[in-house]
């Protein structure tokens, strides 16, 4: 055994090298979900993207470690439940109104620039369907929501929310009305409700606004800070390695406070040492 491990000691290495790159390396993409390949702070590459062209179907592909990462991305239908909500019709009547919508991400891009995550998307067209629901509907009666003009209103309603939810890269597929029912307690009351509801709507609105404002923000000097880093690398390859091996041999070596007391034991000739050596 130790004859066959001295003859064949590099081979061995060799193979083994081999499949933790390819372990690091290889990523599968599922039919149900959607990846973007990001590479030094900015999207390079989509995977299994409804309605872009230039995308690549589900299955087995390649990253290149360390400098290249995967964002996964639900494909499927989402929902974005709205909870009771009063709204006024024209004909002055107070209503509780349960909605829901149905979107679907479509430039996975743009979503994680302006929103990072679904639920970010979620958090951002919630008051607006809650707004655009109040607007629509307090144009009509309550007699008119028992009928076919129902519908004309809640396909303005998708309009006007797909409007607003393609800034974050989704598009909203549908929007209905799961129950509509009359507020319970005093009128007073309710108005008091109604009113408390709005400002909190109000402040859930600018929120949202300023959430996307400050990841665009924070996206684009990322992606500028990325570049200047990949710039100032790529001209002198033997210091971006020297760079990189000092930070390894600091987060490795150096002692103290939560850094914990491990010693690690290698060889001279090992090549992880090949910086504290002067070799090039």
């Amino acid at each position: 055994m130790e004859n066959i491990w001295t003859k064949y000691r590099f081979a061995f290495v060799a193979v083994g090298l081999a499949i933790v790159a390819f372990m690091m390396s290889a990523f599968v993409v599922n039919e149900e979900e959607q990846v973007v390949v990001i590479q030094t702070g900015e999207p390079i590459g989509l995977v299994n993207t409804p309605k872009v062209e230039d995308t690549h179907p589900a299955g087995l592909y390649f990253r290149v470690p360390i400098i290249q990462s995967v964002r996964r991305i639900e494909k499927r239908v989402l929902d974005l439940e709205m909870t009771d909500e009063e709204v006024l019709s024209n004909d002055q009547q107070r209503l509780l109104v349960n909605a829901y919508a149905r979107f679907q991400i479509t430039d996975p891009k743009r979503m994680i620039e302006r929103a990072g995550t679904t639920d970010g998307v979620r958090g951002a067209l919630e008051p607006i369907l809650n707004s655009a629901l109040r607007q629509e509907l307090g144009r009509r009666t309550f007699a008119a929501m028992l009928t076919a003009e129902r519908g004309t209103a809640l396909a303005n309603v998708r309009a006007n929310l797909d409007r607003e939810a393609r800034q974050y890269g989704a598009e909203v597929i549908d929007v209905q009305i799961k129950r509509t029912d009359l507020p319970e307690g005093a009128p007073l009351q309710s108005a008091f409700q109604r009113m408390e509801s709005d400002r909190e709507r109000e402040a859930r609105t600018i929120r949202a606004q300023g959430t996307r404002d400050a990841r665009i923000i924070r996206a684009e000097a990322d992606a500028e800070a990325a570049r200047i880093y990949a710039d100032s690398f790529g001209k002198d390859e033997g210091f971006y390695d020297f760079y990189r091996a000092m930070q390894s041999y600091d987060t490795s070596f150096a002692k103290g406070e939560g850094r914990g007391d491990s010693s690690i034991i290698l060889s001279t000739d090992n090549e992880y040492l090949r910086q504290f050596q002067g070799q090039p």
